[in-house]
């Protein structure tokens, strides 16, 4: 399950989860800039991509030693950073290597037009963390021509040959993570997690054969592993220390041992201590019991989320990207967002599902808005919004889980500017000053169900095995789709005014109920290229979402389309009608996780979330493009600076700002590119 929420530019005001939370929610660029602050939030824009700066309130405030915590997080993050490149493609960090050299030490014309687009494509790879884009996973196309590339290549004695030269120009390997199980899950997916002779149905017969010792607690296996075959038999080459990306996660080891020793309390350093045994071992009991003990260290004003953990990049479902964020607590926020953490038991008590479906007791559930400081792996530069971990069920069920805002990045990407998409595509005024006046409050509380309510309600039936098991290549949206239902069916709902989260429970129902509406069945689209299906799993959660509740409250006029002048508008008749259609698609959604009805999620998912009305996509594309700003957006870091004494101790960090993203980018080279051609090859395990 993907407990993180990503917020792309999009999503945001229709939240959701990725709980990379990214899952993107709404037309997030809605909000003006804020008068109070003369703070540039932007950075640079290139190709489809905005690039933003965020700062880190609070940071001054923190004790030494809190700083000392946040900066040896930050950097234990960074360390990892080439693992999460070679994850994505095989060929990323050659690749890498050669375009940097390129860039670093080529000093012809800077002006003329193929340089400008080898600066484009660079900043592109750099921003997806390789050479497939970071959320359509399609291979990211070169403007320049091969013939031009190899001038650079001699002018900068740059060596690049072979399959990685010509990948960048040929048809192979041209989507990083397919879902299609027509092409071949594996087959068709580019994602080095599996050799290239390994099938789908050779992995699910591996990994049937594997027992954990305690059945009620199954192991998370294949999280920290590329399975590939030797001499014709399956082996698992482990990621950790001595093992496979073994040099990178030294150095992470290196620093997270800092980290321990200046940890807020035990049970942080503890924690601290079953994550450094986990990386050095690849032992997933290990894994386990620092989840266990991360989940139930909860006091403290410094967080993070570090190690293999998301699995959407995996077509399959087993195998954890690397991801590092790390959080300062905003006690203010925090302290009014906890209503929701009290009164988690009431949300699973008065759930529209099916009894034997609810939880008796929800367990440990916390809730916190963070400042983020660092982020590094899947989580940059583009990053969630929202995050909900562990993911495994029965940690959470057992012991719990933790629920973050990121309050930061909210706050960077809605005063990034406004970019007129809400006027365009609302239906009328209403819609749109409803959105003006209760928007943003609708997207923080839709988030905060998400990840608080959402990812924590319902559970497995006896006997039914983990989702990636049960649903395949499906588990992921099902679950981002229903923690969105979830947050859809009670913000509509007087509780959310009773505990002081609105001053207007049907308002804020409503302008996320048309936010959701609009994106999931319009403004997303354009993040498609005409002709596409919808392949990114939160891209088609919102929408089968959104066209299930449509087409069944079709016939009750539930939701107009409109035409009007030329142009097509979704506008909600009966707002209360929709939350029970939102009610009884939560209620078959949970079922279907529960019970591990493969085939119900298929149809669900293929009828509703893949297939793009074709007209309708032609037209957004075509009303979208008189707006400049680009689809997505994501962060440049801020650079955490130490001060060192006489005795090289640190005596004071500095908060700065990178110069621009190019030059973080080959900073972050310089300074964490631990992972080479020449590594040694890792141990494996049958």
């Amino acid at each position: 399950m993907k407990v993180k929420f990503i917020l792309s530019l999009i999503f945001m005001s229709t939240l959701l989860f990725s709980c990379k939370d990214d899952n993107k929610g709404k037309e997030v660029a809605e909000a003006e800039t804020s008068a109070e602050s003369n703070f540039d939030y932007n950075v640079e824009e290139f190709a489809d991509i905005k690039v933003l700066r965020y700062q880190i309130p609070g940071f001054e405030d923190l004790t030494l030693k809190e700083q000392k915590l946040v900066y040896y997080l930050t950097q234990a993050g960074l360390s990892g950073r080439d693992i999460m490149w070679d994850q994505n493609y095989r060929h990323n960090l050659e690749i890498r290597d050669a375009l940097e050299n390129i860039y670093a030490n080529y000093s012809g014309d800077k002006e003329a037009s193929d340089w400008k687009d080898f600066e484009t494509y660079m900043k592109r790879v750099w921003f997806s963390n390789g050479i497939h884009h970071h959320y359509s996973n399609d291979k990211i196309k070169p403007e320049f021509s091969k013939e031009y590339l190899d001038t650079l290549l001699a002018e900068t004695k740059t060596e690049l040959t072979g399959e990685p030269y010509e990948v960048i120009f040929n048809d192979k390997d041209a989507k990083k993570v397919n879902l299609d199980p027509n092409k071949g899950l594996l087959e068709g997916s580019a994602i080095n997690f599996y050799g290239p002779d390994v099938t789908a149905a050779e992995v699910e017969a591996f990994y049937k054969k594997k027992s954990s010792p305690n059945k009620d607690k199954p192991l998370s296996y294949g999280l920290n592993s590329t399975l590939v075959k030797e001499n014709g038999k399956l082996v698992e080459k482990v990621w950790k220390s001595g093992g496979l990306y073994g040099d990178a996660i030294d150095q992470i080891v290196v620093w997270l041992e800092k980290a321990k020793a200046v940890a807020e309390n035990e049970a942080q350093g503890n924690a601290l201590g079953l994550l450094i045994k986990y990386y050095q071992t690849g032992d997933l009991q290990t894994w386990d019991d620092y989840n266990v003990a991360w989940v139930e260290a909860t006091e403290g004003n410094i967080d993070y989320i570090n190690s293999f953990i998301e699995v959407y990049n995996d077509p399959l479902g087993y195998r954890g990207s690397y991801e590092n964020i790390v959080q300062i607590k905003d006690f203010e926020m925090s302290k009014k967002m906890k209503v929701l953490e009290d009164n988690v038991q009431w949300f699973e008590d008065n759930s529209p599902l099916m009894p034997e479906h609810k939880k008796k007791s929800v367990v440990g559930v916390t809730y916190k808005t963070v400042m983020v400081a660092g982020e590094a792996g899947d989580a940059s530069p583009s990053t969630p919004i929202g995050v909900n971990l562990p993911n495994a069920n029965w940690i959470r069920a057992a012991h719990g889980s933790k629920s973050v805002s990121l309050g930061n990045i909210i706050e960077a990407y809605n005063n990034a500017g406004s970019t007129g998409i809400l006027q365009e595509f609302a239906n009328d005024e209403e819609e749109i000053a409803l959105e003006e006046e209760y928007g943003q409050n609708a997207d923080k509380l839709h988030t905060a169900l998400h990840e608080v309510v959402g990812h924590a309600s319902g559970q497995l039936n006896p006997g039914v095995g983990e989702t990636k098991e049960t649903l395949k290549n499906y588990a992921s949206t099902m679950e981002e789709g229903r923690a969105d239902l979830v947050g859809l069916y009670y913000l509509m709902d007087p509780k959310i005014q009773e505990l002081g989260l609105t001053d207007d429970w049907k308002k804020t129902g409503k302008a996320a109920y048309d936010g959701y509406i609009r994106n999931g069945l319009m403004t997303q689209l354009r993040r498609l290229n005409i002709g596409d299906d919808v392949e990114e799993s939160h891209m088609r959660n919102r929408q089968w979402v959104s066209a299930w509740v449509y087409e069944k409250g079709k016939e009750e006029g539930v939701i107009e389309k409109v035409t009007r002048d030329g142009k097509t508008y979704f506008d909600i008749k009966n707002y209360e009608r929709l939350r029970e259609l939102f009610g009884e698609l939560l209620k078959e959604t949970q079922r279907i996780k529960s019970e591990g009805d493969f085939n119900a999620a298929k149809n669900l998912v293929e009828n509703y979330g893949v297939k793009v009305d074709q007209a309708i996509h032609k037209e957004v594309l075509d009303r979208n493009a008189q707006f400049n700003s680009p689809p997505y957006s994501g962060f440049v870091n801020p650079v955490l600076v130490p001060e060192m004494d006489d005795n090289n101790e640190i005596k004071s960090i500095k908060v700065t700002q990178p110069k621009d993203f190019a030059s973080q980018m080959m900073d972050y080279t310089k300074n964490f590119h631990f992972l080479k051609k020449e590594e040694k090859v890792a141990e494996t395990v049958e």
